[in-house]
């Protein structure tokens, strides 16, 4: 039977995985094993905070048995060994490409979306299931053409923001489609529009991740409103749903409220995030089974929505949201 580490080869050399579609989930069954291969993991990147999380999640606390963090490239060499001490991550490279033929997985981890598709390419093209850090990308190009080679290598390849991937957020899911004619909706949260870090591209794929999760509706148009410190976006979306993002500067946290026949409510979870979270279990499960838990669409859709925001920025107008995604 095959192993993970030969699925790796073989998805390095382009073997054909018709399974892997580019706008749904790869459908690839793991070997059922008692005794899981283990998993040696790289992170680029360690000026994140995420960096020593990751380390900590599967080397301190041991969340995932047999996965183990074992290299960490950092932008300096006090970010890698701040992520090495506090992660217990016992490596660390000074060129990425080192970790080729020594690792299983990648996560890529800058602070800033633009360095991601340029430091994961040759671990895809050597056919290392990867994950990559919100935001996936900074421009949609890029992206269209990262996400083409994955699938024409069959690499594995996810990304995604936390608090879009949880329990909480697929819950909520759920009891939308038990709703009808949502036209209003409200979704708060941190967001500065300038951050060195890509601007709305830092923090923004926390807002708009939800709502393209929750509703899956295609956004047609966007526009930011400026008011000196206080600032928010709306967003048109193809049913005609209209969304507006408040980011907040006093509070740190996110929530979402609905208009309802009873007025607006919060629309809130029923369950409670687990220990690991589901983004931690469905990355894990991308590593093992070659399985992608979202669509190379859904992930495209989401940059698309974070470029025409950043247009507005500038312009304070309408910007047409990119349509244009296999």
């Amino acid at each position: 039977m095959e192993s993970r580490r030969s699925f790796i080869v073989k998805a390095g050399k382009g073997a054909a995985m018709s399974t892997l579609a580019f706008s749904t989930a790869a459908q690839l069954i793991p070997e059922p094993s008692s005794h899981p291969d283990p998993i040696n993991i790289g992170i680029i990147g360690a000026e994140n905070s995420h960096t020593a999380g990751f380390g900590k999640l599967f080397n301190i606390d041991k969340m995932f048995p047999g996965i183990e963090v074992k290299y960490v490239w950092g932008e300096t060499e006090a970010f890698a060994k701040t992520a090495m001490e506090k992660g217990g991550i016992p490596n660390m490279v000074k060129d990425p490409v080192e970790m080729l033929g020594k690792i299983d997985a990648l996560i890529v981890d800058h602070r800033h979306g633009k360095y991601h598709l340029e430091a994961a390419t040759p671990f895809v093209e050597a056919g290392i299931p990867t994950f990559i850090d919100k935001p996936f990308c900074y421009r949609l190009e890029a992206g269209k053409e990262f996400l083409a080679l994955a699938r024409k290598l069959g690499t594995p390849v996810t990304s995604f923001s936390s608090i879009a991937h949880s329990y909480t957020t697929f819950d909520m899911k759920e009891q939308v489609k038990e709703m009808e004619d949502i036209q209003q909706v409200v979704r708060y949260g941190p967001l500065d529009m300038h951050s060195e870090y890509g601007g709305v591209f830092f923090y923004g794929a926390h807002l708009v991740q939800p709502l393209l999760y929750i509703f899956n509706d295609p956004v047609s148009k966007v526009r930011i409103n400026k008011n000196g410190k206080n600032s928010s976006a709306s967003l048109v979306f193809e049913s005609g749903m209209l969304a507006t993002l408040v980011f907040t500067s006093k509070r740190y946290g996110w929530e979402t409220f609905i208009e309802t026949e009873e007025g607006i409510v919060a629309l809130k979870s029923r369950v409670q995030d687990q220990v690991p979270a589901k983004s931690y279990v469905d990355m894990v499960d991308m590593f093992r089974t070659g399985k992608e838990p979202r669509s190379h669409e859904n992930i495209l859709r989401g940059v698309a929505v974070l470029e025409a925001l950043e247009k507005s920025v500038v312009s304070e107008q309408w910007e047409t949201v990119n349509r244009d995604i296999p």
